[in-house]
């Protein structure tokens, strides 16, 4: 029986390919799964669906709505995993190795959704930073924003993760509402599209937010422009090739690469034998040499050990990897599955024997190995091995990534040369250092960080808690310099600005304040008859405003705050003293005694929509208060911000108090939960 073809989703349809196509064997059997083409699909008509359809659609939904349907996506997935599970394995994974995939790529979307819940606005524009004043009066300022970019954003991946590797890159583009293209690597697309197939299935997003390629990428870049986006995983040489594209350089397409990666793991010179972090440094090598059989642009390649310890490294790693059981994902006892083809198999040998010119294969021989639950030489089977080069001056273990099961130990004296040979990488996505020493460890950091993306500080106080070398987390940047790629996937919110445009905008205080939908200092207030705190969301308007006093402050209050509250400093206390400080020229109240008046001023008693106060923001005492001095305070809407499935959201506040004269002695904003409608709507808002 001839294998299905695997289709693609195209301008809300599915295509099939009307070739025969390339066969994708099962990593394990070598059985053809499918078969992949993209011959005859319509690109043009793919990038203009995303342009035309997917992007508008999009763009209409705020962050916050953006953010509920990925919750609601990567539950739906999540509630699924089981027949994912089921044929990841025949792309070679255990289920250990699908977590990191399957788990990992659906977390990834929960993660997303809740960060951008907690510090988006519910707003289709994000504002970066605090107005600049332009002008000596205030009536001319700028303020930065980020608005989505109007195009496609094109992720051209690698086949060892084919559902974290999509969704990584996808959940930052849906919530900066830029629609998402995604190529997956051949070897295992058939993952991918079952992914797809259940996101267009459950209809929760927006028709054009995801379309899928499977086969050639062929005659995509060609059709870029200014407003789209290239995210690749790959090789370096492939990401050369795909960043120097005409089209990505004529219309300075944003590209980011992450590409190969020859990370290290590095163990202190304290980390003896009988030391918790020496077994964490051995059990940390080892789990990134067979989770994904080693396929993993995050493994450990180089073993950087002092000299002393190298012996006992490779001992007790050995150790370790005599009890790895390799064979089919879910043959009982097995814990490292196949490579992903036999493709691959051939590369890690022909990369290990490069390596084995300067180093000695100390475990593991791709000649003889047990494979359990598989025939050895249909599936794409190799067994862990690790090799020790003492030679330092060899570049192989430094310009050579074996991209399976694969490591290499080498011996280090002093921090210096660990930093030296980390370097030696050319840039690396993560590296990791498991020591106890403190000194050694802010030593190897500061020198080694300029070329890492990320590093990892393991020792005994972590250990139980830490997420591992190999995994990239959604609210970290994943991304390395040189040869890793120069480029920056997640990272939090760094990953969704990423999709959008930074954008210097001029005008005046009322300008910035309608085009921001943030009140801006200058720009005009609203006082009626009714307290600001007496209206509901539905009522309040940003710009709504209050101002109360004054308040005259007295040696007496002063003194009675001290007593009461316990700060008892000697500028609120001893004259003296506070006369012979040049900030102060005298006893002050105390910064906090302000803004409790300044509370006690503006705040209305009874029940209402404002429900609590949970904090403040950007607290700064500008000017010291003397006894005699009166205070006055204006609170002003400054940004209201619905929360969508609750019955209330938050506001924030400009709070400014002043001085007699006008000056202004504390600045800052209050932040308060006001419920929607008041009285309260029955039943769910």
């Amino acid at each position: 029986m001839t294998a299905p073809m695997l289709p693609s989703y195209v301008a809300g349809r599915w295509y099939t390919a009307p070739d025969e196509g390339t066969p994708i064997a099962d990593a394990a059997t070598g059985e053809t799964v499918v078969r992949v083409s993209s011959t005859g699909l319509d690109v043009p008509a793919m990038l203009d669906h995303a342009r035309s359809v997917g992007g508008p659609a999009l763009r209409e939904l705020t962050f916050h709505q953006r953010a509920a349907l990925l919750k609601q996506l990567g539950l739906r997935l999540m509630a699924e995993k089981d027949a994912f599970y089921a044929l990841s394995r025949r792309t070679g994974c255990t289920d250990r190795d699908t977590a990191v995939d399957v788990d990992g790529g659906f977390g990834t979307l929960l993660s997303y959704a809740s960060k951008a819940r907690r510090e988006l606005p519910d707003d289709t524009v994000v504002l970066d930073g605090a107005p600049e004043p332009l002008g000596r009066g205030g009536t001319f300022l700028g303020q930065h924003l980020y608005t989505p970019l109007r195009g496609v954003a094109v992720q051209v991946n690698a086949f060892n993760f084919p559902v974290w590797g999509f969704l990584e890159k996808f959940a930052p583009a849906f919530i900066a509402g830029v629609p998402t293209v995604v190529k997956p690597g051949s070897q295992t697309a058939y993952l991918t599209e079952a992914v797809v197939r259940s996101i267009v299935d459950s209809g929760l997003l927006p028709e054009g937010s995801v379309q899928l390629l499977a086969g050639s990428a062929a005659g995509v870049l060609d059709g870029l422009a200014g407003q789209d986006l290239v995210s690749f995983t790959g090789s370096a040489s492939t990401a050369r090739k795909l960043r120097s594209h005409p089209a990505v350089v004529a219309n300075s397409v944003r590209f980011n690469a992450e590409a190969d990666s020859l990370n290290c793991a590095v163990l202190g010179p304290d980390a003896g034998p009988d030391t918790p972090e020496f077994g964490l440094f051995v059990d940390q090598l080892v789990t990134e040499m067979t989770v994904k059989a080693g396929q993993k642009c995050t493994a450990i390649r180089r073993a950087l050990v002092p000299r002393e310890l190298a012996d006992h490294v490779v001992e007790a790693t050995r150790a370790k990897l005599a009890d790895v059981v390799v064979g089919a994902p879910g043959a009982e006892g097995v814990t490292m599955g196949p490579l992903a083809s036999l493709d691959q198999r051939q590369e890690v040998l022909r990369a290990v024997k490069a390596l084995r010119g300067v180093a000695d294969l100390v475990a593991g021989d791709p000649d003889d190995f047990s494979v359990v639950g598989a025939d050895r030489d249909r599936g794409a089977f190799l067994p862990p091995m690790l090799l020790r080069c003492d030679d330092l001056s060899a570049g192989e273990p430094h310009d050579v990534e074996a991209f399976g099961p694969v490591s290499t130990v080498l011996p280090y004296d002093g921090v210096e040369q660990a930093v030296e040979l980390a370097a030696r990488g050319q840039g690396s996505l993560v590296g990791s250092v498991v020591t106890h020493d403190q000194g050694f460890a802010r030593a190897f950091v500061r020198g080694a960080a300029h070329s890492h993306g990320r590093i990892l500080v393991l020792d005994r106080d972590d250990a139980q808690e830490n997420t591992g070398h190999g995994s990239p987390l959604p609210v970290l940047v994943h991304g390395g310099p040189g040869r890793a790629g120069g480029g920056e996937e997640l990272g939090g919110i760094r990953g969704v600005l990423h999709h959008m445009q930074r954008t210097a905008v001029q005008g005046s205080p009322d300008m910035l304040t309608t085009i921001g939908g943030r009140w801006v200092t200058g720009a005009q207030r609203r006082e009626d008859d009714v307290h600001p705190f007496r209206k509901s969301l539905a009522e309040l308007r940003i710009g709504d405003s209050v101002t109360a006093g004054p308040r005259a402050v007295t040696l007496a209050d002063i003194e009675h705050f001290a007593e009461f509250t316990g700060d008892t400093f000697y500028a609120h206390m001893d004259e003296a003293a506070a006369a012979a400080n040049p900030l102060f020229g005298g006893r002050v109240a105390h910064g906090y005694l302000i803004v409790s008046w300044a509370a006690g001023l503006f705040v209305d008693p009874d029940p209402g929509p404002v429900l609590a106060n949970y904090g403040v923001d950007a607290l700064r005492f500008l000017t010291p208060v003397k006894p005699g001095a009166e205070l006055t305070v204006t609170l002003t809407a400054k940004q209201i911000t619905p929360r969508g499935g609750a019955d209330h959201g938050e506001v924030r506040w400009d709070a400014v108090v002043v001085d007699g004269d006008g000056q202004p002695v504390a600045t800052y904003d209050v932040l308060t939960m006001v419920a929607k409608t008041w009285p309260p709507a029955a039943g769910p808002s």
